[in-house]
């Protein structure tokens, strides 16, 4: 599929440039038709009896998770669906079995999702250990080898960076990680439909993933992947219908995975619907999104920086897919206010959730940056006119 055929799916991109696939992106209508058939046909409960509307809501549920699990290398057995990335990280953070005196260690980084749960682990007796990224915004894996040691339990890092764009070295976090026999979880919120992404290959025990973002599927989806060697390790945080095998009033007996952590009814058509994004994303191509990607990137990163007045962020030989930056030290807010009312410019602004990381780069007291984030839809003559606009506004300064 071309980028024209995408954008025709996408009605929304008609009135607007959309600079903001970091944060969500606009849901193509063959995935929106898909969950349009499930309320139509067979809008049932899945698991939860024996005729046919059931049975087709189940199948389907289950194709969901096995597409999405080919989509990173894993298994479907491996695949626990969530509403967001969030909720995923949080399942490992409240579910490991963390003891006074273990060990955490996170970049400062990180996205607010993949901070704060650790952090809160310091009221267990856990010693977080904050490691700081340069000023490009990239992850020394020697700084992560510094600070681990045998009491560490979980590594963690962030696979590209949503306020900056830096992409980590994941693999060789991965590897510091195993060699002092520590767990590892990747959050993939920001690379997941963007570029391949194999969890066998970059060594995660567990990984997080949105279904909103990279991958073109409807909100309120997203997976945790969680291999099948340590399953064992992690608790579920909520109990209740469809969680057990046997309940007496003395105890209960649990399902197996994934099913011990899908408590009550999901978001049945969101599923099928993220499961219908993956069909799609296949039909495009994940190497033909990435090459479209890193092109974009590219021109996005020249086309700004080369504007009087505008501080770019974040490693120019490091980036994928999102640039911060700050013009003529107007408040970021302002710059995406005047985008979208002059030109239908899509971005986001302030601290992009991750407040740690606008503090390292000395920017949360004047309100963070302006974001803009990219994906298979946008085109050069986008990106031309956002430089255009913003040298216009540049210039009012």
């Amino acid at each position: 599929m071309r980028t024209e055929d995408v954008r025709r799916d996408m009605p929304l991109l008609r009135d607007h440039v959309y600079l903001d696939a970091a944060s969500t992106t606009p849901t193509p209508l063959p995935v929106v038709r898909a969950m349009t058939e499930y309320f139509e046909e067979y809008n049932a409960n899945t698991g939860r009896g024996a005729y046919s509307l059931v049975l087709r809501a189940t199948r389907k549920l289950q194709e969901a998770r096995e597409k999405v699990a080919g989509f990173i290398n894993a298994s479907s057995d491996e695949i626990v669906f969530t509403k967001n990335t969030s909720e995923a990280i949080n399942i490992v953070a409240g579910g490991l079995r963390f003891r006074k005196g273990d060990s955490v260690v996170v970049p400062n980084i990180e996205h607010h999702s993949n901070f704060l749960p650790w952090l809160r682990l310091r009221e267990r007796g856990v010693d977080v250990r904050v490691v700081k990224a340069d000023e490009g915004g990239v992850v020394d894996p020697g700084r992560i080898e510094d600070a681990v040691d045998e009491t560490t339990r979980l590594v963690t890092v962030t696979h590209i960076s949503n306020a900056l764009g830096t992409v980590q070295d994941v693999e060789e976090i991965g590897r510091i990680a195993h060699d002092v026999g520590a767990l590892y979880l990747v959050d993939a919120a920001q690379s997941i439909g963007h570029m391949e992404v194999d969890v066998r290959a970059i060594g995660a025990d567990f990984a997080a993933f949105p279904g909103h973002k990279g991958t073109l599927g409807p909100v309120g989806t997203g997976f945790l992947y969680c291999s099948t060697a340590v399953q064992g390790e992690l608790e579920p945080l909520m109990l209740g219908g469809g969680t057990v095998l046997d309940v007496s009033e003395d105890g209960y007996v649990l399902e197996d995975f994934p099913a011990k952590f899908e408590a009550g009814t999901l978001n049945i058509a969101g599923f099928i619907g993220l499961g219908a994004s993956i069909d799609y994303m296949n039909r495009i191509g994940i190497r033909r999104i990435q090459k479209h990607g890193m092109k974009m990137t590219e021109e996005l990163h020249a086309t700004v920086s080369s504007i009087d007045g505008i501080e770019c962020y974040g490693d120019p030989q490091n980036i994928y897919g999102i640039l911060s930056f700050n013009i003529n030290n107007m408040d970021p807010h302002d710059v995406a206010k005047i985008l979208d009312e002059t030109a239908g410019i899509c971005v986001r602004s302030g601290h992009h959730c991750a407040i740690p990381a606008m503090k390292h780069l000395a920017l949360h007291e004047t309100g963070g940056t302006v974001r803009a984030s990219i994906h298979y839809y946008n085109t050069s003559e986008e990106i031309q006119l956002l430089g255009e606009t913003l040298e216009e506004i540049a210039g009012m300064g």
